[in-house]
């Protein structure tokens, strides 16, 4: 692969986006963890599949290529607004904002994977991720949600840590819904981000597993989030090698591997080599 690195300029552009996934999605996955609000990822991802069917079936309908990763990360974003909206709604029962977003992702993928006359390769590496998929314009709006995703964590960092260990003060302060607000929108984007690489039926994977294995050897929030992303990044590499070596798609692989480097932190902790306490909350 280290040839194929140099010589084709499509791996290099699967190489790259990958590793920006594996930075992006691990640190947005800390405070979706912490937060015990894993499944909003299942919930978004079931949306963007719904709005990459709708470009698959415009583009079939128009008769001129749409690129599906943008009406993907529409539906993404607006789902996002939809679960928030529906949080409001059932403010004792928020939980069932996310099984009805879930399910309306659902209906809307198979709504339009029928009206496009089923399954297309295009819609295959979608689903489970494609190395051969990425193009440079992939590459380019993937690195564009990376730096938002880089300066709202920089910039925002100490409110969504207050809002993550103590919604309730933050909901004193008046700090809480706008800032769950941007949140929910920022993990909209690192799932369309992720899903070319992933698979947009894996990439809650992406956010979650790493951030299990590095609770298993962290004490501090902020050493969560660096092992985090030490973790995502492993895996994607090590699942990209993987993949190219054994022509499948890279998603499983990713997932595999995160799954392997999971297992083993739980047998280190369970053998003895255990943590000096649970993340705490200091900043």
């Amino acid at each position: 692969m280290i040839q194929a690195l140099i010589d084709y300029d499509f791996i290099r552009y699967s190489f790259i986006s990958g590793l920006i996934a594996g930075l992006i999605a691990p640190l947005i996955g800390t405070f979706i963890v912490i937060r015990r609000l894993s499944l909003i990822a299942d919930a978004l991802s079931h949306v963007t599949l719904g709005g990459i069917t709708f470009g698959v079936y415009l583009s079939s309908l128009v008769g001129m290529t749409i690129n599906p990763l943008i009406t993907g990360i529409v539906f993404s974003v607006f789902g996002a607004l939809g679960i928030e909206r529906l949080r409001s709604v059932y403010k004792h029962y928020q939980e069932l904002a996310i099984p009805i977003i879930m399910s309306f992702g659902v209906a809307l993928s198979v709504l339009f994977l029928s009206l496009a006359d089923g399954f297309n390769q295009d819609l295959f590496g979608y689903l489970f991720g494609s190395i051969s998929a990425v193009q440079f314009f992939d590459l380019i709006l993937i690195a564009v949600i990376g730096i938002v995703v880089l300066i709202f964590i920089y910039l925002l960092y100490k409110e969504m840590f207050l809002v993550s260990f103590d919604e309730e003060y933050a909901d004193v302060m008046n700090i809480s819904k706008w800032i769950h607000f941007l949140f929910i929108i920022v993990v909209a984007l690192v799932i369309s981000a992720s899903m070319r690489i992933v698979g947009i039926l894996l990439v809650s994977a992406l956010m979650t597993l790493p951030v299990a294995a590095a609770m298993r050897v962290t004490s501090s929030f902020k050493q969560l989030m660096v092992m985090s992303v030490v973790f995502g990044e492993l895996a994607v590499i090590a699942g990209l090698f993987m993949s190219f070596h054994l022509d499948v798609s890279p998603g499983g692989t990713i997932v595999l591997v995160s799954l392997a480097l999971l297992a083993v932190t739980i047998i280190l902790d369970r053998i003895g080599v255990k943590r000096r306490g649970q993340p705490t909350e200091s900043v």
